[in-house]
């Protein structure tokens, strides 16, 4: 089974979950000490491992131990356009910045290295690199990042907003690879296929309906 969300593992029966009572966290509370607060599906709850709080029936343990049914997430959970946005800013700005503080060292390297009439060529080459290499380290980034514990690229979790699958779960590296990539599709439409946000009732982009990946949300807060 592919880790639940923000999990560094899997909740069990054996774990103790803070329970959010009349918008406060309460416990640690064993599994018994949750029958005995009459858990609900839609009660948000955390195990230490996690970072973020958790519907009741979104995690597998307690589903099976209450008979909860999976429940789609509700639409407030997912992130809008403009946090999407704003995230991608900063994540462009980010590569940006490593690549050209990468390139400035390479470049005073090689202008002590190689006589003063290659200086200019220098230039050249290391424009050029710069810009092709820029796509590549995005997707790179966007990949390890999406599909890591954290789910989100730093721009993403600025705006508290995080990638999943379509129920609710960290996703795989093919599926982060596969949303990436696929970004050049959405761009290829004329942009169309991030504007397809605005139309679909879980602000699916192009690329989010083709790898099956959703974003949403942070859902409270410590």
């Amino acid at each position: 089974m592919q880790p639940s969300g923000n999990l560094i593992s899997e909740p069990t029966a054996t774990d103790q979950y803070i329970l959010v009572i009349k918008g406060k966290p309460e416990g640690p509370f064993s599994i018994e000490q949750l029958r005995e607060h009459k858990i609900k599906p839609g009660d948000f709850v955390k195990t230490p491992a996690m970072d973020d709080y958790k519907e009741a029936h979104e995690i597998a343990a307690l589903r099976q131990l209450f008979g909860f049914s999976r429940r789609p997430l509700p639409m407030q959970y997912f992130g809008s356009f403009d946090q999407r946005a704003t995230a991608a800013v900063i994540d462009w700005l980010i590569i940006l910045a490593a690549l050209v503080l990468l390139a400035f060292v390479v470049m005073l390297i090689l202008l002590v290295a190689l006589p003063g009439d290659d200086n200019k060529m220098i230039r050249i080459g290391i424009t050029i690199g710069i810009i092709a290499f820029t796509p590549i380290a995005k997707i790179v980034y966007n990949t390890k990042m999406e599909s890591g514990p954290k789910r989100g690229t730093i721009g993403k979790q600025l705006m508290k907003i995080r990638v999943c699958d379509i129920y609710g779960e960290q996703i795989t590296s093919s599926q982060a690879l596969g949303r990436n990539l696929g970004k050049y599709l959405s761009t290829a439409t004329l942009f169309i296929g991030y504007l397809m946000c605005f139309f679909t009732k879980k602000q699916q982009c192009l690329h989010d309906m083709l790898a099956e990946t959703l974003v949403i949300k942070d859902r409270l807060d410590g």
